[in-house]
């Protein structure tokens, strides 16, 4: 492994990423985006995407350029990130059935199909999914992870972000990061 970590913002699509992407973002840690998919209703504070990201497991030559910076990287592509780098991942957990419901409004927006998968069957996928990928980090050398839930930083952002400042180590200003949480961005709640 070389020189400093390569933070990088990873879950499920619709998990809270962008959030904690634009978190980082105000704390001072530099985004790795490329600002092709623009912010829109689904996402009004932008995807803080890189369209690299999707062709890692063919080409990481731009990865030795983002150590000391932060990227986002869906957790299905985290196993294609090469080991002679160090990496802190903060890992976005939400409530499986706000995911889904927020995959579907998306959808919908978009005029695609919403109802090809039985709400079960994926929830029992991507469960599957997290499951694994939480096994495969865990006995990676090359990676040290956090698992953060949207819930709690949207119920106490002050302190989730001073948890995520202290796990980055990167001189992050916790206060500023906090700012940021938009409760009015929590459209799809799973009330009890």
């Amino acid at each position: 492994m070389t020189g400093e970590h390569i933070t990088v913002v990873s879950g499920l699509p619709r998990s809270g990423t962008s959030m904690l992407m634009k978190m980082l973002d105000a704390a001072g840690l530099e985004p790795i985006i490329d600002g092709i998919r623009a912010a829109d209703s689904d996402n009004p504070g932008g995807y803080y995407e890189l369209e690299k990201v999707k062709k890692i497991g063919e080409d990481t030559s731009w990865l030795a350029d983002a150590r000391g910076k932060v990227v986002k990287v869906i957790s299905q592509l985290l196993r294609d990130l090469p080991s002679q780098f160090h990496y802190k991942v903060l890992f976005a957990h939400r409530e499986m059935a706000e995911i889904l419901a927020s995959q579907r409004v998306m959808l919908g927006r978009r005029g695609q199909p919403t109802d090809t998968v039985d709400d079960v069957k994926m929830a029992a996928l991507f469960q599957s999914h997290l499951d694994d990928i939480k096994a495969w980090m865990d006995v990676q050398p090359h990676i040290e992870a956090i698992h953060l839930h949207y819930g709690e930083i949207i119920a106490d952002p002050q302190g989730q972000s001073r948890h995520i400042a202290a796990f980055v180590d990167a001189g992050l200003d916790a206060e500023r990061m906090a700012r940021v949480v938009d409760d009015n961005l929590y459209r799809q709640r799973k009330y009890l």
